[in-house]
């Protein structure tokens, strides 16, 4: 799609949003250029939304006015990277995505920034970058003890020391399915247990993430020698119908 092309489907799309729907976004730009994320390679900015002053020194609530921000750029980035890209479906996407980050934003609402942080971390995890382990309890809780992160599922299990040794196949429910995992072979303090060929129902990623609890002595012993968080990961291939580990 030429810089041309995307600029018209743009304002139309945006124009086909009732204003009261709009939540006071009352303009559309498009810039050419790309927004790289500052720290993570191949991901990028497909659009802001911003607020600005129309007066400067008014106070009014008529002098502010937000707009949403598309950097054609960075649609043309991604569009490079995957062949199977759709152009008009990430248009429509990231401008209703804004719209609703302006509306949740104003509403003093967190719940897209910490979509966006979840995804970012989701990311840099499929990169083998460092990232937050707990990153997914900022995602859609999908039911209890499970969330949803860009399509991918985390299923969280807390067992102490004395649990784990003993329970081996570790049982966890994925979706209604009852599946049984072979215990690794060290706890850690936190673990994934990523379950390979097991798919959820939206067809993402499973990981098993192994908590350990640990007692009140335990857990001031731990902060007085000041030991980091042992993290973990181990793979289960269940592709042929069967647990093996790897």
């Amino acid at each position: 799609m030429t810089f041309e092309e995307f600029e018209r489907r743009a304002g139309e799309m945006f124009d086909e949003i009732p204003a009261e729907m709009r939540h006071n976004v009352e303009y559309l730009v498009v810039a050419e250029e790309a927004l790289p994320h500052p720290t993570i390679p191949d991901v990028y900015t497909l659009g802001e939304c911003a607020t600005g002053e129309l007066d400067v020194g008014m106070d009014a609530p008529d002098s502010v006015r937000s707009g949403v921000h598309l950097y054609y750029g960075s649609f043309a980035k991604l569009a490079e990277l995957d062949e199977e890209f759709d152009w008009e479906e990430e248009l429509w996407e990231t401008i209703t995505h804004e719209i609703r980050h302006h509306r949740e934003s104003t509403a003093g609402e967190d719940d897209l920034e910490d979509t966006d942080y979840a995804e970012d971390e989701n990311f840099k995890r499929r990169e083998g970058q460092p990232f937050d382990p707990l990153f997914y309890r900022v995602g859609e809780e999908v039911a209890e003890g499970a969330w949803e992160v860009d399509g991918d599922l985390f299923v969280e299990c807390t067992m102490d020391a004395a649990e784990f040794a003993r329970t081996d196949p570790i049982s966890v429910m994925i979706g209604e399915e009852e599946v049984m995992v072979p215990r690794p072979a060290q706890q850690g303090d936190i673990h994934y247990v990523y379950l390979d060929g097991l798919h959820d129902e939206a067809g993402g990623d499973v990981t098993l993430v192994l908590i350990r609890r640990r007692g009140t002595w335990e857990s001031l012993r731990s902060a007085f020698s000041r030991k980091e968080t042992e993290f973990i990961e181990s793979t289960v291939d269940y592709s042929d119908g069967s647990a093996n580990p790897k």
